[in-house]
């Protein structure tokens, strides 16, 4: 009975150093890869947070201002319920309209400034100052 031998088949120190070293660079390429991931994850969920906290402030303040302009029409009722004759109640119309629209405008203007600031905030980048 003969035994056949396979000649033994040996890979070259060179090459196997090229192998680790490829090994190795592709395992910090992908080290790096997923750093730079996380580091995209945390930076977004920063700007939802920021968005979400932007937009529960811009609904507190909307209703501030809801309860304050019911609060100022009742207001308004008591004393119409108190006019002596139509010229005083148009004259207090006349007054609470013109009053109600500045308070209005005012109150558009500070949600406006608010929700300007707060997608300001949201898009900006952690880590990077303002000029970012």
């Amino acid at each position: 009975m003969t035994t056949a031998t396979t000649p033994s088949f040996e890979i070259p120190a060179e090459m196997r150093a090229v192998a680790e070293r490829s090994v190795e660079q592709a395992k910090l390429a992908f080290n790096n890869y997923m750093q730079a991931a996380q580091e995209a994850v945390s930076a977004f969920e920063e700007r939802v947070k920021a968005s979400q906290v932007g937009a529960q402030g811009i609904s507190k303040k909307a209703m501030n201002f809801a309860e304050r302009n019911v609060i100022s029409a009742f207001e308004f009722a008591q004393r119409v319920v108190q006019a002596k004759d139509i010229q005083e109640l148009v004259k207090m119309q006349t007054e609470f309209v013109q009053s109600q629209m500045h308070v209005l405008s005012e109150q558009l203007k500070d949600l406006g400034e608010t929700a300007t600031r707060t997608a300001m905030d949201s898009v900006k980048v952690p880590g990077r100052g303002n000029g970012a």
